[in-house]
């Protein structure tokens, strides 16, 4: 049996607070539950009505994070050239990274290891689309593949929260250079 449709306004509040939480990660590790709740413009209940704990509202917003940027590709792909798409992708993978690094730091170990292993297969599917594509329009290197370009990526989560905006999308640039052909145009 699957759970009862929400009423319009109940499902506006809870995006709202998701919204807001994953604002308030952005700009700190440290989020606080009533800053979320004003933030979103709910009250208290109308948060744990939503979310009985931090840990349900963070765990929301990792997944979904997840979920756009998976969905991403295939829209991506649909309006660009490969090369393009997979850059457009590797962009979003710089926000992504970002709100994951404050959603990781504030749950205990078991909560985000779970979270993270139910998303790797699915970006890890989604990068793979990308990079297939642009391997066929011969704009990349063929002796790639998601999983390696994963690891190159996950490294990004080692930069100091201070000195993200100046670090991270120069890296991303270097990793999406090296995945390049060397002979390819643009």
């Amino acid at each position: 049996m699957s759970a009862p449709a929400r009423r319009p306004d109940a499902a506006q509040n809870r995006t709202r607070i998701v919204e807001a939480a994953r604002a308030a990660l952005a700009e700190s590790e440290h989020v606080r539950l009533n800053d979320i709740a004003k933030r979103a413009g709910v009250g208290q209940g109308t948060l744990y009505r939503n979310f009985p704990n931090r840990e349900a509202l963070l765990a929301e917003v990792y997944r979904r994070d997840v979920d756009g940027l998976v969905a991403a590709a295939s829209d991506l792909l649909a309006a660009h050239e490969p090369v393009q798409a997979l850059r457009r992708w590797l962009d979003r993978v710089i926000d992504y990274a970002e709100i994951k690094r404050g959603v990781l730091a504030a749950l205990e170990p078991a909560a985000w290891q779970d979270l993270v292993a139910h998303s790797h297969n699915p970006i890890e599917g989604a990068l793979g689309r990308l990079l297939d594509a642009a391997k066929e329009a011969g704009s990349i290197r063929t002796d790639v593949d998601a999983r390696g370009v994963l690891l190159l990526i996950a490294y990004l989560g080692r930069v100091d929260h201070d000195e993200w905006d100046d670090v991270a999308r120069p890296l991303m640039d270097v990793i999406f250079d090296g995945l390049r052909r060397q002979d390819a145009d643009g």
